[in-house]
């Protein structure tokens, strides 16, 4: 399995990233010759070797020639969805766009599809987005690892004017991520780099592999505290049959004097909280008491915050932490477009071979009741349209 780790020391942008991508491999003529598929004139990409720091790496600039057109959310991502590019470049490059979009648009306390993006920065950010689902995909990187993001403070000019730092778009779209202070004046994670980063990779450390490339993307600015780079290390992970792995920490406690409407409730408050998964199991305690084991599986960052949940949220004067390996199946987020509306579903794989379809159960229940058909038969519509989109009909 390839594995690309971003190292975010100086941040994340748009442009560092299809720096990093053209660093790592991917030639200039390709990319554009995929950008090439979308309808967009006026601009150009432009490619150089920089340093900065002493440490040389590539620098992939979009240039506009002229004037274009303020686009909204709602068009780009029609227009992503008519072309004829790959379905996987498709489905991340929408991916990463809604999640820009939908912080924007809590920004601005407006709707979705009122989202605006303006002439230049339309352009910008539609080809640096696109143009990093197409070089994900040209490099064949099955899992992207991003470490922790350096956010600044201080002030910067966007289109409305002055905004704080980090911008609001990007402290959106971060939420619930793990994050760090950096200690500049200087915008080290822009709204499409964190958008990029949270739509395509999980946040952690650098997994065991053996190392097979390393890229530098340059960005902008030359700063004087550390080099301004995106460095990505490239490797394989020795997974027999295609399977993935990770780091968790599984949190339990056994309980025996909380109400059950309690724990149901804090079943719920977990997976608000960002718990990937729990669950409660029936036991015989001490006294011969019955209880529940309260298992909880987090990622290693959350586990404090959601052990102390459990002792707020219910009767548990302490629980146990361990860390522990995970090994699973990778899995991708995609949307579907059926006769009763659009879908969430799961795609699951060992390696590259695509084994199943699972809808999503949240996206199916809305298409339901728009549609007054039952759920069951909203499952099977889903599934049959998925199959038939991703080539897994028999």
């Amino acid at each position: 399995m390839t594995t690309l780790y971003l190292d975010t020391f100086s941040g994340i942008s748009g442009d560092m990233t299809l720096g990093l991508l053209v660093d790592l491999g991917i030639a200039l003529d390709s990319l554009q010759a995929e950008l090439g598929k979308l309808p967009l004139n006026g601009y150009r990409l432009e490619q150089r070797q920089e340093k900065r720091h002493g440490i040389g790496g590539t620098r992939v600039e979009v240039v506009c020639d002229g004037g274009q057109p303020s686009r909204t959310w709602s068009e780009i991502d029609a227009m992503i969805e008519a072309r004829t590019l790959p379905l996987p470049v498709k489905d991340t490059a929408r991916r990463i766009f809604r999640c820009l979009g939908e912080a924007e648009a809590h920004v601005h306390r407006v709707g979705l599809d009122e989202v605006h993006f303006h002439e230049v920065g339309a352009v910008d950010a539609i080809v640096d987005i696109v143009g990093s689902a197409i070089g994900l995909h040209l490099l064949e990187i099955h899992e992207v690892i991003c470490a922790p993001l350096p956010l600044s403070s201080g002030m910067t000019q966007g289109s409305h004017g002055s905004i704080p730092l980090p911008a609001p778009a990007t402290l959106q779209i971060l939420s619930g991520q793990p994050v760090r202070n950096a200690g500049s004046g200087q915008e080290l994670v822009t709204p499409t780099g964190a958008a990029i980063a949270a739509s395509v990779a999980r946040f952690g450390p650098m997994p065991e592999m053996a190392i097979a490339r390393i890229g530098y993307g340059v960005g902008g600015w030359d700063l004087e505290e550390r080099p301004n780079l995106l460095r990505g290390i490239v490797g394989r992970q020795s997974l027999a049959s295609g399977l993935e792995h990770d780091l968790v920490t599984v949190i339990e406690s056994h309980i025996d004097d909380s109400s059950p409407e309690w724990l149901g409730a804090l079943i719920d408050r977990l997976m608000d909280e960002g718990a990937l998964d729990s669950a409660l199991a029936p036991l015989q305690m001490k006294k011969n008491r019955p209880g529940s084991r309260l298992t909880v599986v987090a990622k290693p960052h959350d586990a404090a915050s959601l052990a102390r949940t459990i002792l707020l949220e219910s009767s548990a004067i302490g629980v146990r932490m361990y860390e522990t390996r995970r090994i699973k199946l990778r899995r991708q987020s995609a949307t579907v477009r059926t006769r009763l509306g659009d879908a969430e579903v799961k795609l699951i794989y060992e390696a590259e071979r695509l084994l199943r379809i699972t809808p999503e159960h949240a996206s199916c229940q809305q298409l339901a009741k728009a549609s007054g058909r039952p759920l069951p038969d909203v499952f099977r519509i889903v599934t049959a349209t998925a199959n038939r989109q991703f080539g897994l009909e028999e």
